[in-house]
């Protein structure tokens, strides 16, 4: 007898159930039953993909599906990246109608920004004998996020090898991906379920075109384009909408009363063990080891009267404020501890010192963190601030200057291939961005552009070319060059994938690349 809803989630190809965020956590709040399964060849080494077949991951997907679809009410489906694709699929051919489909990020094109120019060529690599099980395609920057602090801490654990993402797949892998993707491009309009699709505009791996194919295809499908992330869109600047996208979709409201878990005190050894680890994660700047030692049910009320004085409710939320304190600060926020921590039963208390630059002012002030510990992990903290006039004034001017370059992020294209002297070459008309301190930052940066040090990568060059020419004239038009000019090719595809993408945001990008490359 089936009852409930329940969510059945799918993850990436080399990714596991970290992909997806805190989604299992945000339906299990609304009273969703949540599953998911590791994917064939996950799990273990990237060389255990060599031998796994599209098939056998749309086998797996199918399976799992029913032994859920007769338990409950409902059964909705969720999948990220090539999970994406598998979800697809997998509606299709089930002709799913108890419940509603879920695409984050769905690569049914893989055209995005960070894709070289010769990306078709992986096609003729597949026929090469034994190529495609020894050739790696390693995972890099910016490691599908936006978002500069999250993306160091998935960086930090790609690099330690923790088991949560492959750091490289075998190029057989990329071959069935395509797989998936063609049998997406028959099948897609044999679904028959209502479909959202979650797709970021500034996605490096896969373009909107994605999307827009699935609305066309799907009879009953719905778009949100997220205007402020990368391909990892559930842990990155725009995982809240994401996550309330999600539940509105499928009518999800959290539960009146939700069960809460007794949580078991620490011991003082614990509770000591802990600050220690969060003094010299400070000390580091080791973000990926501090965020670890919060519960992900964490409280922390930032004390103050400025827009970044608040109740932060979870960890997500946590890296929010972190992220904020680094973005409006570019990069110069830093705390360390000022003083002896002193505890009392499962509480502790740090005087700590806060310093950072921005919109021309420095600060320099201390504080004290009040902790609460439970479950061996830090399930409270409290920040006041000693000088709470000067921090308020400080962040106020802050978020004031970065308000105008809203949505930004550094970036490190890769791929294409044209000579740096080409951002030297265009005099098209000037468009009128709605904001003028917008318009002033991209002047700047067109002049800084000129006059760097060093001669900016092909790839670099490529893309400020490809923001440029969105900047000033909005979508490309005319014919694509021929083969033989095959500069002037590269540099119209890099132009063309920038479609639909607004003058102010190509402008944000060009001044966050620019600014990267000067070092400011």
């Amino acid at each position: 007898m089936s009852t409930g809803m329940a969510a059945l989630l799918i993850h990436g190809l080399g990714g596991t159930q970290f992909d997806l965020g805190s989604m299992h956590k945000r339906l299990q709040r609304c009273g969703i039953e949540t599953h998911s399964l590791t994917l064939p060849g996950h799990g273990v080494s990237p060389d255990a993909l060599n031998d796994v077949r599209a098939e056998h991951w749309i086998d797996a997907v199918t399976q799992k599906y029913r032994e859920l679809v007769d338990q409950y009410d409902q059964v909705h489906v969720v999948g990220m990246c090539m999970g994406a694709l598998l979800a697809a699929i997998l509606c299709a051919r089930e002709r799913h109608t108890k419940g509603r489909l879920v695409t984050l990020a769905p690569p049914v094109f893989l055209d995005g920004w960070s894709t070289p120019w010769y990306r078709a060529a992986r096609h003729l690599l597949y026929y090469v004998p034994l190529l495609p099980a020894r050739m790696k395609v390693e995972e890099g920057e910016p490691y599908g996020i936006k978002n500069a602090l999250v993306r160091n801490i998935v960086k930090a654990k790609v690099e330690r090898g923790d088991n949560f993402h492959y750091r490289w797949v075998p190029l057989t892998c990329i071959r069935e991906v395509d797989r998936l993707r063609a049998i997406v491009l028959q099948e897609a309009s044999q679904i028959r379920c209502p479909v959202l699709v979650l797709h970021s505009r500034e996605d490096e791996l896969t373009s909107l075109k994605s999307a827009e194919f699935i609305e066309r295809a799907v009879p009953d499908a719905r778009v949100v384009v997220l205007e402020n992330s990368y391909h990892l869109i559930c842990i990155d600047n725009d995982r809240e909408q994401v996550a309330n996208s999600l539940l509105a979709f499928i009518g999800a409201t959290p539960t009146a009363k939700t069960a809460v878990a007794p949580v078991a005190r620490c011991t003082p050894e614990e509770a000591r063990a802990l600050v220690e680890r969060y003094i010299e994660a400070l000390r580091e700047q080791r973000y990926e080891d501090l965020f670890a030692l919060f519960s992900w049910t964490v409280r922390w009320d930032q004390r103050g009267e400025n827009p970044l004085a608040r109740v932060y409710p979870d960890r997500n939320a946590l890296i929010e404020l972190f992220s904020c304190f680094m973005s409006w600060s570019d990069g110069t926020f830093a705390a360390a501890a000022a003083g002896t921590p002193e505890f009392l039963d499962d509480t502790a208390t740090l005087p700590v010192r806060s310093r950072a630059t921005a919109a021309g002012q420095s600060l320099s002030v201390t504080g004290t963190l009040a902790f609460m510990f439970g479950d061996q992990r830090i399930q409270a903290v409290t920040y006041r601030p000693d000088e709470p006039a000067t921090e308020d004034a400080f962040w106020r001017a802050a978020a004031a200057a970065h308000q105008p370059a809203a949505n930004t992020g550094s970036e490190l294209p890769v791929g294409g291939a044209v000579r740096p002297d080409v951002l030297q070459n265009e005099t098209l008309d000037k468009a009128s961005p709605e904001s003028a301190a917008l318009n002033d930052a991209f002047e700047k940066a067109v002049k800084d552009a000129t006059r760097l040090a060093a001669r900016p990568s092909n790839s670099d060059a490529l893309r400020l070319y490809a923001l440029y020419k969105q900047s000033r004239s909005g979508d490309a038009a005319g014919e694509r060059p021929p083969l033989t000019q095959i500069v002037a090719r590269a540099k119209y595809d890099a132009w063309t994938q920038l479609r639909g993408t607004s003058r102010d945001i190509a402008m944000q990008r060009y001044v966050a690349i620019v600014s990267e490359l000067t070092g400011r």
